[in-house]
């Protein structure tokens, strides 16, 4: 379990096929001192597991399932940037809102306005995901705990402070770009239980 309070942007280092799987090496040094082989960590606010670790970063591996529903395909190369955030503690804080790590879809960027420091960011997301969107409800976006500011038709939008701008990887996003969607999975039991 996550929060979406990104605790440091990494980058990738390289990425290679072994069969089926792709190996993602990413460059990081914060979240790399405590995280060890076969931990989770949440890459783009996905969670994968930390094949191997060393003090400039760590490797991961990736099945079809999750490069089919994340952003990992070739539209993540080397020298991408990527937001990362170790697992929340049992005796943590609580910041954010719960993210499981389990990418629903991908959504694309629309548009990014700055307004001064801060920015207006809005995503298009696909039909399934949209009805779990609310006015003040949470989504996660690249893994990041966001507040929806509005909802209109197939697009969201989100309003970004400068702290987030300069300490997650939309600092540099742009419109076309493909993130990682993860809507609110207390909106998505509760469909379930109605039906």
């Amino acid at each position: 379990m996550f929060t979406g309070i990104v605790e440091e942007v990494g980058q990738v280092a390289t990425r290679a096929s072994r069969g089926d799987v792709l190996i993602l090496r990413i460059q990081a040094r914060e979240v790399t001192t405590t995280l060890a082989r076969g931990g989770s960590i949440a890459v783009d606010g996905c969670c994968l597991t930390a094949v191997e670790v060393a003090a400039d970063g760590f490797t991961c591996a990736l099945t079809g399932e999750t490069i089919a529903r994340t952003r990992f395909d070739e539209r993540l190369p080397p020298g991408a940037l990527v937001n990362l955030e170790r697992p929340m503690r049992a005796d943590g804080r609580f910041d954010g809102h719960l993210v499981q790590g389990h990418v629903d879809g991908l959504g694309e960027i629309a548009a990014l306005r700055r307004t001064g420091e801060a920015a207006e960011l809005e995503v298009a997301v696909p039909d399934a995901l949209g009805r779990y969107l609310v006015e003040k409800g949470s989504v996660a976006v690249d893994g990041i705990s966001l507040t929806v500011a509005a909802v209109d038709g197939d697009e969201f939008s989100v309003s970004l402070i400068p702290e987030t701008l300069e300490r997650t990887n939309l600092g540099s996003a742009a419109p076309g770009q493909t993130v990682n969607l993860e809507v609110d999975v207390v909106a998505k039991y509760l469909e379930k239980l109605v039906r």
